[in-house]
């Protein structure tokens, strides 16, 4: 057991300083000091402390070579405060399911860092057999490909909805088949069906290479396991370097604007980021496995 104490947490462009007992690389407990505690201390005054990133990359399918993957991980991912990945494998038959999740799982056994795989399907693919393949697979989220505005009104949403339940993968729009001039109406549709059909779903594309929000992390089932410091969840954490310029502003802000001063990144109580040395180490990432998607009840 340790103590971090004098932490600068931001949180909704918040300064909160309080110290985080930690045991077994998970934070036991968080308050304003552990004074009455004799363990060996970490004096994060200095510094800015944010949970680490979770980022959407749907090109990491296609890497070929260790070396390709290990390059992309350290420069899209490692250096820039990201320890869980988030991507998934294209199915376009109910069979492939199965054996593309086992061959990416294989793939990216090799990683310094978390993943977790969805899957993305034509919209043909909803049925509900497909779901609840999905569902005994536990298959955090599902793209749909959108072509027009005419194949969401086929679909038997009720039975798909039942399907579903109660494991409830969120369905994720992508819209690189419609064309530009239908893209706005398609997604209306998108959304206008989610939300009539109480189906769980996004109502807008995941931007790639960007910390996912906490209501998406949510969605996916990964709020708050992933992303988040509070009592019960993992060691995962970065410092940025404080100055007055960025006491007043929020993490995706200093995502992409103060990279700079990202000084260390640290995965469930390992150091695998010291300014400009990362430390990688293959294998040390986990395939992460969601119980059960938007479980934690957001007041935000």
């Amino acid at each position: 057991m340790y103590i971090i104490e004098n932490a600068n947490l931001l949180k909704d462009k918040q300064l909160k300083t309080c110290s985080l007992l930690i045991s077994k690389n998970r934070i036991a407990k968080i308050d304003s000091h552990f004074s009455h505690y004799q363990l060996i201390k970490m004096n994060a005054g200095p510094y800015i402390m944010t949970p680490t990133y979770v980022l959407f990359n749907s090109t990491i399918p296609q890497m070929k070579s260790f070396q390709e993957l290990k390059k992309c991980l350290i420069k899209e991912f490692l250096m820039k405060g990201c320890t869980t990945l988030f991507t998934y494998v294209n199915v376009s038959y109910e069979n492939e399911l199965t054996t593309k999740i086992t061959a990416l799982k294989t793939a990216l056994f090799s990683s310094p860092i978390d993943y977790l795989i969805g899957v993305r399907i034509p919209i043909h693919l909803i049925t509900q057999s497909f779901i609840r393949k999905c569902k005994k697979e536990k298959i955090p989220a599902i793209f749909v490909d959108l072509q027009n505005v005419h194949e969401l009104e086929k679909i038997p949403w009720g039975w798909i909805r039942e399907a579903m339940f109660p494991f409830n993968s969120p369905l994720i729009p992508i819209n690189s088949s419609v064309q530009k001039k239908e893209v706005k109406s398609v997604l209306s549709k998108w959304n206008s069906i989610m939300k009539r059909e109480n189906i769980p779903a996004l109502y807008e594309e995941i931007e790639e290479n960007l910390p996912l929000t906490i209501p998406v992390l949510n969605k996916i089932g990964l709020y708050p396991q992933k992303a988040s410091l509070m009592s019960g969840t993992e060691v995962s954490y970065n410092l940025y370097s404080k100055t007055n310029e960025i006491m007043n502003i929020d993490e995706l802000n200093l995502f992409h604007y103060h990279s700079n001063r990202l000084m260390v990144t640290v995965h469930k109580g390992t150091v695998v980021r010291a300014g400009e040395n990362v430390i990688f180490k293959p294998g040390n990432g986990e395939f992460v496995r969601v119980r059960t998607p938007s479980f934690f009840s957001l007041s935000i």
